[in-house]
């Protein structure tokens, strides 16, 4: 299904239990992710194409972690990805 909250990205709920989440997302090549802070670690998992958080290039077959309070302020996707997403559900997105 579309994202709530940024255009060509795609989510497919895989579960939710003890406040925690996991999906798998899809970003469509120039997708862009708006600034949000980690309420509880984020753990993610790209399986194909290459993603790109805070300036750093997140290739298929990286996993990886964002640390409780950490601010995400440009994750984006240059060429299309998908990726394995397990996040707390209390994440909040700035508005502007």
């Amino acid at each position: 299904m579309p994202s709530r909250f940024a255009h060509g990205v795609e989510v497919k709920n895989l579960g939710k239990a003890d406040g925690r989440a996991m999906q798998l997302v899809r970003f469509a090549a120039g997708a862009t992710f708006p600034r949000h802070r980690h309420a509880g670690p984020e753990f993610i998992y790209v399986l194909e194409g290459e993603a790109v958080q805070n300036g750093r290039r997140l290739p298929a077959g990286y996993a990886g972690v964002a640390a409780q309070g950490t601010v995400d302020v440009d994750f984006h996707s240059d060429t299309g990805c998908v990726f394995l997403l397990a996040y707390d559900l209390d994440q909040a997105f700035d508005q502007g």
